[in-house]
């Protein structure tokens, strides 16, 4: 491997156009983590705080090692929803006692930390990650339980949290509660169903029913401490395995249960040199075209994101529309699939293919790079063989069990979404840049499709067609397409794993990679059958 060259002009028209485009995206998506970080807001947690609470992010803190990073997952779940912005709930994966671990904490700031569709959707992502890459869960527990007026949406799905705790004991992954206030109702199965449970004296209280329903359901009078509080779970049902005597001993105490657990990785350590790139990182800005119909080479990209700027491209000269090659990140072997100029062909979809199957030879994590239109029509491509040739490389997605990454770096549309290995695919990790799109196709381009259909349908019905009235429908089908297919209202349905500035492209994607080393990296030698 050699390192790339660039050509980018930092001073050219183009380049100043595209980075004020990012940066303004940029600040717009800051202004949205702004929003989530804050949770219910300045008087709802100085009440939080005047009970003697830590919030959410900072119990975060106390429990991540020093200094050590937090890949923060779906920060803008539930955006431009009827629910604030983050779903009540924090997710990620940080480092504890030196293991990478699953962080699940509710915000008590936002309606008590109760989970509404969101909250679900967040949570069983976290879990899913857990499990495919192997990581510990701790689960920072304080929440009044299900967001009652939205129960319809979610009390059938809201199972799958305590098959999935179950699941991931099964498997050998612990799980860990540290309770700090209310986990009532089906909310106190979750310190019952993990293989460790914390309760912090005179705060938690752990009841399927507290003292209204025992009342209404039995006639029994009870307190909370008696129903539920940490000294009667420690002392009397044995459902609390540590008695803490604050949330700082409660937090010390889950640092030492993950210390005590002798985890090991079973997926190799970093092997190559981890050099800074040639290039600055900052110039992504400028190279990424801020309009996704506008091509850029991706190798100005991989240049600024892997190891020494070192890429081995693979048939270079061969479906020049798709860039693939090997390099590292972070000192982690990676092959990367990166689109060059949007549409996918014949050649492209069976290079892809081809070199999915090696990097499942060589047990190789690969890197997708979104930026693709999709597959490309007409009637020569379909003569060609297009629809065999996008299945070939669509069957070796699906079928590959090497870890994906993927980053939607500027548009995903179409079957190309799902041959770069889009969400449906299973991807270990997905991530979006600001400006990125994603829809079955650009606004323009379905509005003019439905335009066109409307026209056919009125000739054929010998109908007069209205003009007007078409210029009318495209131009709201365009606007709401243009507001589908935005990143914020993309991440807010948890069809990724958040929104990145694509300057912290390189972090996040080590990030990502060392999370899935912690479990057996090993690709697959016999496939599905090919259509030849």
């Amino acid at each position: 491997m050699h390192p790339l060259s660039t050509s980018v002009d930092t001073s050219g028209e183009t380049y100043q156009r595209n980075r004020d485009a990012h940066l303004a995206a940029i600040a717009d998506l800051n202004a949205q983590l702004e929003l989530a970080r804050a949770g219910g807001g300045a008087s709802y947690a100085e009440r939080h705080h005047r009970r003697g609470r830590l919030l959410v992010r900072e119990r975060l803190e106390l429990l991540l090692d020093r200094d050590s990073p937090f890949l923060e997952l779906s920060p803008l779940a539930a955006w431009g929803t009827q629910f604030t912005v983050g779903g009540s709930i924090l997710t990620g994966v940080g480092v504890v006692s030196g293991v990478e671990c699953v962080i699940i904490g509710h915000d008590p700031t936002v309606r008590g930390g109760s989970m509404n569709p969101y909250t679900l959707r967040k949570t069983l992502r976290a879990l899913e990650i857990a499990r495919v890459n192997r990581l510990p869960v701790i689960n920072l527990v304080e929440s009044g339980g299900a967001d009652l007026p939205t129960q319809a949406d979610i009390f059938v799905t809201a199972g799958k949290i305590f098959h999935d705790l179950t699941e991931l004991s099964a498997l050998g992954i612990p799980t860990i509660a540290l309770v700090f206030g209310n986990s009532t109702a089906g909310g106190a199965y979750v310190p019952g169903m993990c293989d460790y449970a914390v309760l912090v004296d005179g705060h938690a209280k752990v009841f399927l029913g507290g003292p209204p329903l025992v009342k209404m359901a039995t006639g029994e009078d009870a307190d909370d401490e008696e129903l539920g509080g940490a000294a009667m779970h420690s002392r009397v049902s044995g459902l609390s395995d540590y008695f803490a005597v604050d949330e700082p001993d409660c937090i010390r105490i889950g640092r030492q249960i993950i210390a005590d657990l002798n985890w090991r990785k079973l997926g190799p350590g970093p092997a190559r040199p981890a050099d800074e790139p040639l290039y600055d990182p900052e110039e992504l800005l400028g190279i990424a075209s801020a309009d996704f119909r506008v091509p850029y080479d991706p190798r100005e990209v991989i240049a600024r994101v892997v190891d020494g700027s070192r890429f081995g491209e693979y048939k270079q000269q061969y479906g020049t529309s798709l860039v693939t090659g090997w390099a590292s990140i972070h000192g982690f072997a990676v092959g990367i699939l990166a689109n060059a100029r949007g549409v996918l062909f014949s050649e492209e979809a069976k290079k892809a293919s081809e070199f999915i199957l090696l990097a499942n030879q060589s047990s190789t994590p690969l890197v997708f790079l979104q930026n693709t239109t999709g597959y490309m029509v007409g009637k020569s491509y379909e003569q060609g063989g297009i629809i065999k040739d996008g299945a070939k490389m669509i069957n070796a997605v699906t079928n590959s069990t090497v870890p994906h990454l993927t980053v939607n770096i500027g548009a995903s549309f179409g079957a190309g979404n799902y041959g770069m290995s889009g969400r449906a695919y299973d991807p270990r990790f997905m991530f979006a840049w600001a400006s990125a799109k994603l829809a079955v196709m650009g606004a323009q381009q379905l509005a003019g499709v439905l335009s066109i259909v409307a026209r056919q349908a009125a000739e054929r019905s010998g109908q007069p067609f209205d003009t007007e009235a078409d210029d009318q429908r495209r131009r709201a089908i365009e606007e709401q397409i243009e507001r589908e297919s935005h990143s914020f209202f993309v991440t807010a349905r948890l069809y990724d794993d958040g929104v990145i500035d694509p300057r912290d492209t390189r972090t996040v994607l080590g990030l990502a990679l060392s999370a899935t080393h912690s479990q057996v990296v090993e690709g697959r030698r016999g496939f599905g059958v090919f259509r030849m």
